[in-house]
């Protein structure tokens, strides 16, 4: 009877543990070298509004990891508690996909330093940001020269709004063409939503049609569908 009850304890504690073990189809692992105490906060956007998907206290170990399940590759947030204080490199998106990703950087330079594996979708983000990172420099270099007119109280060159309308649609035109090479990615309708939801209907109907099957039936794509449809009802 005794041997029985012990037997008995162990399979309780057994289905316990199988209990608590989550189960997803998206393994994250990382590191964040240097911190020592903290939260991490995976989170996600649903109707506008960021989502808690989990939590993880660290404490004396910098390494992290989650399962989580997602439907579709999707835009998801890794903000950092450090229990000071919460700042922009405290927030680092990355575009999740089904199967294995790691995630590693450092706690001085959370955001700029991370270095993302794991995820197509998220290595042709990066791709996208570089080539856009070098029109918001030139918008910030117009934005400087108009505060400094402002400043000095003297006038614009006659030329500087076309040169802003100019840096506009090349911007524009770049994230039309990157959605359109890379129709077959979840990031193409991402790109579409997040980066020209103002675009001409007739470039985002583009961009809607080009997807492939599974890019359609995914988050972004239905999304994107539902969206060109809504600006075609109010044409």
């Amino acid at each position: 009877m005794k041997i029985t009850s012990l037997g008995l304890l162990a399979a309780l504690i057994l289905i316990g543990c199988s209990d608590n073990k989550k189960e997803g189809n998206l393994e994250i692992t990382g590191n964040i070298k240097g911190l020592n105490k903290g939260t991490i906060y995976i989170q996600k956007v649903e109707d506008t509004t960021l989502v808690l998907m989990d939590s993880i206290s660290i404490s004396g170990d910098s390494y992290f990891s989650s399962t989580l399940q997602i439907d579709s590759p999707e835009m998801l947030y890794i903000f950092l508690d450090r229990g000071t204080s919460n700042t922009i490199d405290n927030n680092l998106p990355f575009f999740a996909e089904p199967g294995k990703m790691n995630i590693d950087t450092r706690l001085e330079t959370f955001y700029a330093e991370a270095k993302i594996t794991g995820s197509k979708n998220h290595d042709l983000f990066e791709e996208y940001k570089k080539v856009k990172s070098r029109f918001v420099n030139q918008e910030m270099e117009l934005t400087s020269e108009k505060l400094n007119a402002f400043k000095n109280k003297t006038a614009l060159p006659e030329d500087y709004q076309s040169k802003v309308d100019a840096v506009t649609k090349r911007k524009y035109l770049h994230a039309i063409n990157f959605a359109l090479t890379n129709k077959d990615y979840e990031i193409a309708p991402y790109i579409a939503l997040a980066e020209i939801p103002d675009a001409n209907v007739k470039y985002l109907d583009t961009i809607q049609k080009s997807m492939a099957p599974k890019v359609a039936n995914s988050k972004y794509g239905k999304l994107l569908t539902s969206y060109v449809a809504d600006l075609k009802k109010k044409d």
